[in-house]
């Protein structure tokens, strides 16, 4: 841990997580670490029983572990029992966090802002950033360097940018999102059309005039790609959480608390409801409407409509236990064949 952090208290920590303590209440917690990395004077997480089988091991000196597993605990160590361990392991990390990257008051002398940007006295921008015509800033916000937002975006309150991000004309943003580098919301959408002229074929541009709208705390993970829409916009719903690598087409619509992983694809004009979770790699054809709480397994590659609270995989998509059982098909299939030939 940097050498800035506190230390902590076993129960401290307890009582910030609403845990039960076994073990010494005084016990000090120096830093926080992963179960395999974990050194003496560190609070470590147990969610399996595969790693609380392995506690008394562990030379951590702490450990949260969830209510229900089984775990002897060493006279020399502590548990934390708690509910849900990974929420639990949330609120301690920030005890511990690093202070955050600074980025001083005001607008940086390098920066270009237009003069028709509203632009509040509490924003912060970093160097090299441009901010375009009409452009409106919330309250709070922080652009960190090199961040570009063309003209007439409107960000809300409490928005962080960190380098490289580029926020195309007309968009629009929520309160509290998170852009990290090189996001980019607003490039064209993907949309052309073969042409047959007097010189021969040719494939014609199709103009992508529409915006994106971005609701409340939206997070936005490095090099992932947002494009605006045909007409009208694209549409990403309040609590939306996209990670690193994901291409969401123009015309997408993505409801509330969508959950999308790394390197997933999806196509234009898909609508994804509520609540749903999409594992990484995952390829989403275009036109489609996946339902409420659907869980996609990772790789997953989607060409038909999903209902509602639906767990799928494969490719295609499909129930995911049909899924599972046409796998373990496969892999008897070599044997079978054998024993087909001896026949």
């Amino acid at each position: 841990m940097s050498p800035h952090t506190p230390s902590q208290t076993a129960a401290a920590i307890a009582e910030l997580v609403d845990g039960e303590l076994q073990g010494a209440e005084d016990i000090q917690v120096h830093g926080v670490s992963d179960f395999d990395q974990a050194q003496a004077g560190h609070l470590t997480l147990i969610g399996t029983q595969r790693y609380a089988d392995r506690w008394a091991d562990c030379p951590a000196t702490t450990a949260l572990i969830k209510r229900g597993l089984e775990c002897a605990n060493p006279d020399n160590k502590t548990i934390i029992w708690v509910d849900n361990a990974d929420l639990a392991f949330n609120k301690t990390l920030s005890l511990f966090a690093p202070p955050p990257v600074h980025t001083a008051s005001g607008i940086h002398p390098t920066a270009c802002v237009s003069e028709t940007a509203r632009v509040p006295d509490s924003v912060k921008i970093g160097p090299f950033c441009v901010i375009g015509p009409g452009v409106t800033l919330g309250e709070n916000c922080v652009l960190h360097n090199n961040v570009t937002i063309l003209d007439e975006t409107k960000v809300g309150k409490d928005c962080t940018f960190w380098p490289g991000v580029v926020i195309r004309d007309r968009c629009t943003i929520g309160d509290r999102c998170a852009f990290h580098p090189n996001a980019v919301i607003g490039a064209d959408g993907f949309g052309y059309r073969p042409q047959m002229t007097e010189n021969g074929p040719t494939i014609v541009k199709t103009p992508q005039i529409g915006t994106v709208q971005i609701g409340n705390d939206v997070e936005v993970g490095a090099g992932a790609c947002i494009d605006r829409a045909k007409c009208n916009a694209t549409i990403i719903g309040d609590g939306c959480k996209i990670d690193n690598l994901v291409q969401i087409g123009h015309n997408c619509q993505l409801g509330r608390l969508v959950v999308v992983s790394g390197c997933t694809g999806i196509g234009g004009s898909t609508v994804i409801g509520d609540g749903t979770m999409i594992g990484g790699h995952g390829a989403i054809a275009d036109h489609v409407v996946i339902g409420k709480g659907v869980q996609l397994a990772g790789g997953s590659m989607v060409a038909t409509e999903i209902p509602d609270g639906a767990i799928c995989g494969g490719m295609p998509a499909r129930p995911l236990r049909e899924a599972m059982r046409e796998i373990q098909a496969l892999k008897r299939l070599p044997d079978l064949l054998k024993e087909l030939r001896r026949r």
